[in-house]
């Protein structure tokens, strides 16, 4: 599995939110150019799963996102920790509109192969 979202952003709007059932699992809402503007997750206490979140986004879009993608997954608080350490990686900092998020929940994560400060490199033997 990719480690960052590659979905096609899909226009915010009542039309398009029809299609979506009430599972579990991440999104990530955007600008019209694309930017992240904010990594979210629809998990066991979310009233109508994805659905839900969405619509809520809708009602009042936050940084003024237009576009969502989503990913269906039982494992929703992981990859939302890998969603946002992948994002921190690329960028510095968290999504404009993620100022409700922890950055103390991402972890290590190094989308380009490479190994944190103090972490082993597997079979080596030593650090």
């Amino acid at each position: 599995m990719a480690v960052r979202l590659g979905k096609p952003w899909v226009r915010l709007s009542m039309a398009n939110l029809q299609g979506i059932a009430a599972h579990l699992g991440v999104y990530q809402l955007g600008d019209d150019q694309g930017e992240i503007l904010y990594i979210g997750v629809a998990d066991a206490r979310t009233r109508f799963g994805l659905r839900g979140e969405l619509a809520q986004a809708l009602a009042d879009p936050p940084a003024g996102a237009t576009r969502f993608r989503i990913e269906v997954t039982m494992s929703y608080r992981t990859r939302f920790a890998e969603l946002l350490s992948v994002f921190l990686h690329d960028h510095g900092r968290l999504p404009v509109a993620n100022n409700d998020s922890d950055r103390r929940v991402c972890g290590r994560l190094r989308p380009d192969g490479g190994l944190g400060q103090g972490e082993r490199r597997p079979g080596t033997g030593g650090w």
